[in-house]
């Protein structure tokens, strides 16, 4: 039994009878009604969160970046930020004399009600065989997101009536595909929701063994959730804050997987004190006692992991950092107060029908953790060895990981927009079908024009929008879409039109936000991911008093990451289908498994670190604290994975992405990083595992 078990013990029948009593009563009861309190202030709040979020490229890059001016400076030409479509008609053997007139139609219908550059004139192009015609659409005075999406749906309404019977209308463009992507967005937080609880629900019935016990870490992780989503509304409010709809389903899935992994903790530990310590109360004390500082540490890893993305310059990117803190604290503070207190005052009977007697140890079974660190036991060195060439071996898939991700390509089942694109493509392959922006001063508009028109790669050049000071050309490629030619004409542009004096002429466009997405994407990981390590090395460090535990805790992840990785290049591509990877996927991932991969670690090496102070030997100190730990751990791996996996079944391509790669990474984890390679290190280093610290003194070791 545990020292402080044992003072506590003793305490409680040193005291007068009922002396404290009142005050263990009358705790639960505040601590539940001070988060009835929270739950009733902040739900009106948290169903405000989805409605705030925003998906578009251009809000996800810093201010500096040039195709964020470009946005910024059509906004002030006249008639506002315009949003580009395609009307696009395609028949099989040739278009007819009814469908042309049916288009026509079409578009007096549209331009009579939104506001068209060039009205019902609109430029029409048909395609050589006769097959595909294509109407460019500027549609001005949407301001927001909700006004495009109307937009697009009212437009899509007038294309799909008084249609000729096998004439294909679609809507294309990038307005529409924002739009189809929005549509989608606003359909995940539900569903994201009822999976991931339902996920758990599961687990936690599966560990646990009881009909009751589950509900209790579930509806305190739902409380969580509630505050967590008030909260970063609140940062949104107060500090315009970009979030986006990854980031919510991120942390939805990050407080339920952390807060259920610390209910398993806390839940385990109470277990086993309620057989050592007669009153609830008590024993709950003595459990936050033996694993609060596991927990916190546990915590504070993710944080401080979480908030190093703040030094991104990619608003998706710095936008996660503080949404996932709020979330990882919410889950912290409800699983370390409301949970205790719940647990308290239902007693013993929770546990109901395995319910712990005072006074009675837990039937041991054989633990399949003692096999495992028996059998690393017998030969670390080459456990260690065949682990570490293991991973080495999954890492190196990660040269077949895709190229970045297209817009057209992040739907898993293809929207209107998307196959409108489709059609475009191989009915006009010498054009593209999304227009890059050039945005001059007025003056020089004549010279940029001659320009750009001369730059290899460009098809043809459109003039636009033209005020007093700016003038907008609309260019389109040669290449397709997003394709390395068209990324080849757009660097050729710029590289033309910045060298034009007095123009101060910017290149913008969708392709040219991919672009710098990328660049931005690659700038932040060489700025971020140092400052992960330092702060998770930070954290370890003071936790366990012990450079070389936590440097082989960071270096064991950093190799799940890798793995999961190259796992991930062998599986997205030749199995899956998937054309591209998200470019921020790279940094979020490993932040993500640095930091949620060393909990594990951390659970590990606290409880070996707590028997080597009871003067356990280096070897024994590890071997039991694999025992012991295990079980919960294991546990608390595969409930976390599972949460993250709940992201592969939404049906937009990054976020299936990130679901696979953090969940085989904390798989990994759970069952051969910590089980096998930490053990086996520990086992080879002895006492040298606790330099500098006083654990590794010659003296400690029994």
């Amino acid at each position: 039994m545990a020292p402080a078990a044992d003072t506590q013990q003793k305490e409680g029948r040193s005291r007068p009878a009922g002396e404290g009593r009142s005050g263990r009563r009358a705790l639960p009861w505040v601590v539940i009604a001070f988060w009835i309190v929270v739950l009733a202030v902040t739900a009106p709040f948290a169903e405000k969160l989805s409605g705030a979020a925003r998906d578009r490229p251009v809000d996800y890059l810093p201010a500096s970046a040039e195709s964020t001016r470009v946005e910024h400076l059509l906004q002030k030409l006249p008639g506002g930020n315009t949003s580009d479509a395609l009307l696009v008609y395609h028949r099989d053997g040739g278009l007819r004399p009814a469908d042309t007139k049916a288009a026509q139609e079409h578009l007096k219908k549209i331009a009579g009600r939104y506001e068209v550059r060039g009205g019902d004139k609109a430029p029409t192009v048909v395609s050589k065989d006769g097959a595909t015609s294509m109407t460019a659409l500027s549609v001005s005075g949407l301001e927001d997101t909700a006004a495009q999406g109307k937009a697009v749906d009212g437009i899509r309404d007038i294309v799909k009536e008084d249609k000729p019977e096998g004439l294909k209308a679609e809507v294309g463009g990038q307005v529409a595909l924002m739009s189809d992507q929005n549509e989608v967005f606003q359909s995940i937080d539900g569903v994201l929701l009822l999976g991931t609880a339902g996920v758990v629900a599961v687990l936690l019935i599966l560990i646990y063994r009881s009909p009751f016990l589950w509900l209790v870490p579930l509806g305190v992780v739902g409380v969580a959730a509630s505050a967590a989503m008030a909260g970063v509304y609140g940062l949104i409010k107060a500090f315009d804050l970009t979030v986006t709809t990854m980031s919510t389903s991120v942390m939805t899935v990050l407080i339920f997987g952390a807060g259920t992994d610390y209910a398993l903790l806390l839940v385990a530990r109470y277990r086993e004190e309620l057989r050592h310590i007669e009153r609830p109360y008590d024993a709950m004390r003595s459990a936050i006692r033996g694993c609060g500082a596991a927990v916190l540490a546990s915590s504070g890893t993710v944080v401080a992991g979480l908030m190093c993305l703040m030094a991104a310059d990619l608003n998706s990117s710095s936008g996660l950092g503080p949404v996932g803190a709020v979330g990882v604290f919410c889950a912290l503070t409800a699983m370390m107060t409301l949970l205790p207190a719940v647990l308290v005052l239902l007693g013993r009977r929770v546990f109901w029908p395995i319910v712990p007697v005072y006074g009675t140890e837990a039937v041991q079974r054989r633990s399949l953790f003692a096999a495992m660190g028996n059998s690393a036991a017998r030969r670390p060195a080459l456990v260690l060895l065949c682990g570490v060439a293991a991973l080495v071996a999954l890492s190196v898939g990660a040269v077949k990981l895709p190229g970045a991700l297209k817009q057209e390509d992040a739907f898993l089942n293809k929207p209107d927009s998307v196959t409108a694109m489709t059609t475009v493509g191989k009915a006009f392959p010498d054009a593209s079908s999304l227009p890059i922006t050039v945005v001059t001063r007025t003056p020089q508009a004549a010279e940029v024009e001659k320009a750009v028109k001369g730059t290899k790669g460009v098809a043809t050049v459109q003039p636009g929008r033209s005020g007093e000071e700016r003038t907008e050309l609309q260019v389109f490629a040669v290449a397709k879409p997003e394709s390395a030619g068209e990324k080849k004409t757009i660097s050729a542009l710029r590289g033309a039109v910045h060298d034009i004096k007095g123009a101060q002429a910017i290149v913008g466009g969708p392709t040219a936000q991919q672009m710098d997405l990328d660049t931005t994407n690659a700038d932040d990981r060489r700025k971020v991911i140092p400052l992960v390590l330092v702060a998770v090395m930070v954290v370890l460090i003071a936790l366990l008093r012990s450079l070389v535990a936590a440097a082989v805790l960071v270096l064991a992840v950093i190799a799940s990451w890798g793995a999961a990785m190259g796992l991930s290049g062998l599986v997205f591509g030749p199995v899956l289908g998937y054309d591209g990877l998200d470019p921020s996927l790279p940094l979020l991932t490993f932040v993500f498994l640095i930091a949620l991969g060393v909990d594990y670690g951390i659970f590990l090496m606290h409880r070996a670190r707590e028997e080597r102070l009871k003067g356990a030997g280096p070897e024994e100190a590890a071997l039991t604290a694999l025992r012991t730990t295990g079980g919960v751990i294991t546990s608390a791996g595969v409930v976390l994975a599972a949460t993250f996996a709940v992201l592969a079944t939404l049906p937009l391509v990054a976020l299936v992405e990130m679901g696979f790669i953090i969940a085989v990474g904390v798989l990994l984890d759970t069952f051969l990083v910590r089980t096998y390679l930490v053990t086996s290190a520990s086992l080879l280093l002895k006492r040298w595992m606790w330099w500098p610290g006083k654990l590794s003194r010659g003296s400690m070791e029994s």
